[in-house]
């Protein structure tokens, strides 16, 4: 079926572009359809961190090298930060905070607490966005042949 964009007709070999908002679904960032990992249920726990070996749509190799993804803590820091910043901005609009009362202690709990709940979530979100970093969008995915790895060694990838 072609696809329809702007009055004009597109073959299957020309995807529309798909969106970067398509990584926050942790999609693999060269085809942005593929799933990044194997149980698309992030609170699956004893899964969540279960990746697929290549995205199962482009072939895109996910693990690069022996220990790539301990870059994807960078990217957790700067979303959690973020995260924390909005939920102070929005509680000191919203409720407001005081010299004479407790409300940042509520604040902290409370934001400890949906750090906490959105841990899982944002992991994938990390490692979804590090990978991101390395592999570019291509938008004739099927036309391109997939790049692979120079630096796995799978004898030492579980020696960490």
């Amino acid at each position: 079926m072609p696809w329809i964009k702007n009055k004009t007709m597109l073959t299957i070999t020309q995807n529309p572009k798909k969106s970067p908002l398509r990584l926050f679904a942790c999609k693999c960032p060269r085809c942005r359809e593929g799933d990044m990992f194997r149980n698309k249920n992030a609170y699956a726990l004893k899964e969540t961190m279960k990746m697929n070996p290549v995205c199962p749509v482009c072939g895109q190799p996910l693990n690069i090298e022996v220990g790539f993804y301990y870059g994807s803590s960078y990217i957790s820091y700067a979303v959690t930060v973020g995260l924390s910043a909005v939920t102070f901005a929005a509680w000191f609009f919203t409720i407001g905070f005081s010299l004479y009362d407790d409300k940042i202690f509520y604040w902290l709990a409370f934001n400890a607490l949906l750090l906490v709940v959105l841990q899982p979530y944002l992991m994938r979100l990390a490692r979804t966005g590090w990978l991101a970093i390395f592999v570019r969008y291509d938008r004739n995915w099927r036309l391109h042949k997939v790049k692979m790895p120079e630096r796995v060694n799978e004898q030492q990838e579980k020696n960490w």
